[in-house]
């Protein structure tokens, strides 16, 4: 039998590209970016087809984003206070 686990009523803000977002505690950065108005994740670097979630349990790295200046799988990472979230929506130069 599941038992519902209450969510605390906290919040906490979080930087996402720059912008100050209010989250709630216990969400993922996956949840609190799809709750977003603009679409995706980021770029997929060879079609350059915009990236979302797949599989949300982090097999599949479509969430890949950078949370304090690191790569993190957005859909492993609960939100907490001050956290800095980069989407990577720029399409990056192939070398040669």
């Amino acid at each position: 039998m599941f038992r519902k686990i209450a969510q605390p009523a906290q919040g906490v803000t979080v930087e996402v590209d720059g912008t100050p977002v209010r989250a709630s505690l216990g969400e993922t950065v996956a949840d609190l970016l799809l709750r977003q108005t603009e679409v995706g994740f980021g770029v997929n670097a060879a079609s350059g087809r915009v990236r979302a979630p797949y599989c949300m349990m982090g097999v599949c790295f479509e969430c890949l984003v950078e949370i304090d200046g690191r790569d993190s799988q957005a859909c492993l990472m609960p939100v907490r206070e001050g956290m800095r979230i980069t989407r990577r929506m720029g399409r990056p130069e192939v070398a040669a």
